[in-house]
């Protein structure tokens, strides 16, 4: 019989904080400008420049340690992780290690019908280091440091997970809080949240922990559900083969849907860590513990209630509307000015869906403002366009966020109302298809919509399809 294994997955989980300046210094932290135009003497590590704590980092940060149930520390402190890589411009990297500002926490997951406890060991708050670019075309790496000083918070999950589902259901599920706390926008695509994966094997009733090997490179849901795969099938046949796991750090490929190992990673890897002497400890007493959760906003769980209750919106709506921040406040906005909830959720839960799947984009992405989705609900509701033409104008939304009425009104797609015109079309169309006029008359349903396409084609599609049947109707009596 085959031996059975079981996987064994932990998570460092970085997430980078929506401050509007840097951890240690009033750089600007927008992402996407050019190379090196964010930077000073104390993130790019210049010698005498001394660094100077964000206040907002600290209150981020205990906010999504509160959030996830997380105990926090007191009197939390800095230290200095030493490491000499060209990206990292003082040749250390200012961290917390011995007193991290959260610890022992929880995130409670569901997959299928099951629910479970991932557990955070700890949480800490950190600097990110500058980007290195490689160009392989001149065989050379150039580095932009408008990402060095950025603040970052790495979340480390002790090793509960056993799939690949139950990382994703996890990554979500921080995602979510962050969002929801507006601590980070938690792009992926953007490096603003990034996960590396600690993932060994065992055989399935084992107590003992195989091997690790940490994973990097991981910039989608989809590449560390495939990487999961691709490292645990690895393992496997090594094991099987009667060989030896390394203890490594390994670069995911995700084109080539393979890793490869970066450097041996021996647990006694010595960063020389030691109090970081430029910055003083930071106290956190309870009146700025209370005065955090006062101003911890409504998460996911209270507005899934409240959508249900509030609007009337089935269960299975609002857990779609309330899986994305970004889709809620889209929603809620939305509805808020048309004042049809019930309207303005079928476009998100139907139409928007269909589009976010077929550009595989999140909802993060999207570009249609709640006032454009509230306009296009009233125009559509008032019979000012008809349903085919609604769904003409939201994909130019989804594209571009085109104003509706300003294109209905440009492309000439309002709905013809005159009762005279359509009258006369009606009688074109009875002429020019006798046998579908008889058929309806002899009782042939289907018939009527025969005429019915062939109106709305002579009509370029601005007339309204109901009314269209109901003159047919009259007409063919």
């Amino acid at each position: 019989m085959a031996k059975q294994y079981e996987t064994v997955i932990g998570l460092e989980v970085h997430v980078e904080l929506a401050t509007k300046t840097k951890i240690f210094c009033s750089c600007s932290t927008r992402f996407g400008e050019a190379p090196n135009s964010h930077t000073c003497p104390v993130c790019t590590g210049m010698p005498g420049s001394l660094p100077v704590l964000n206040r907002q980092v600290v209150e981020y940060a205990a906010a999504i340690g509160l959030a996830t149930n997380c105990e926090i520390t007191r009197v939390c402190k800095f230290d200095r992780k030493n490491y000499f890589y060209p990206d990292n411009p003082q040749n250390y990297q200012i961290s917390q290690l011995y007193l991290p500002i959260a610890r022992n926490g929880y995130v409670e997951i569901e997959t299928g019908e099951s629910k479970k406890r991932i557990r955070i060991h700890e949480m800490h708050m950190e600097e990110d280091a500058g980007k290195l670019v490689h160009d392989e075309w001149d065989d050379t790496s150039i580095v932009d440091y408008n990402r060095s000083g950025v603040p970052l918070v790495e979340i480390v999950s002790e090793p509960d997970m056993r799939s690949a589902e139950e990382v994703l259901a996890y990554l979500e599920k921080l995602r979510m809080i962050i969002q929801y706390l507006g601590a980070s926008d938690c792009k992926l695509q953007e490096g603003s949240m990034r996960a590396d994966v600690n993932l060994s094997v065992r055989e399935t009733g084992s107590k003992k922990l195989g091997t690790r090997t940490e994973m990097k490179n991981l910039n989608s849901f989809k590449a560390i559900a495939r990487a999961i795969e691709g490292e645990r099938q690895r393992q496997i046949e090594l094991i099987e083969m009667g060989k030896q796991v390394v203890q490594e750090t390994r670069r995911w490929d995700d084109n080539k849907e393979y890793s490869y190992a970066m450097r041996s990673k021996e647990d006694a890897q010595d960063y020389r860590y030691f109090p970081e002497p430029d910055l003083v400890p930071v106290v956190i007493d309870d009146a700025w513990i209370e005065k955090i959760k006062s101003r911890q906003p409504e998460l996911r769980d209270e507005r899934l209630q409240r959508y249900k209750k509030e609007y009337g919106i089935p269960e299975y709506d609002a857990q779609i509307l309330t899986s994305s921040i970004y889709m809620a406040e889209l929603f809620e906005k939305a509805a808020k000015i048309c004042k049809k909830p019930k309207k303005v959720s079928n476009w998100l839960m139907v139409e928007t869906l269909r589009l976010l799947k077929e550009h595989e984009m999140e909802p993060e992405e999207l570009k249609i403002s709640p006032e454009n989705l509230a306009k296009l609900v009233e125009l559509t509701e008032s019979g000012t366009i008809n349903s085919s033409v609604a769904k003409e104008v939201f994909e130019k939304m989804f594209e571009e966020n085109t104003e509706p009425e300003s294109y209905v009104r440009k492309h000439g797609l309002k709905t013809v109302n005159d009762e005279g015109t359509l009258h006369a079309v009606l009688e074109k169309v009875i002429a020019d298809n006798p046998q579908a006029a008889a058929d309806y008359r002899a009782g042939k349903e289907k018939a009527l919509g025969a005429l019915v396409g062939q109106t709305m084609k002579m009509m370029k599609g601005k007339a309204h399809p109901g009314q269209v049947n109901q003159q047919l109707k009259e007409m063919l009596r």
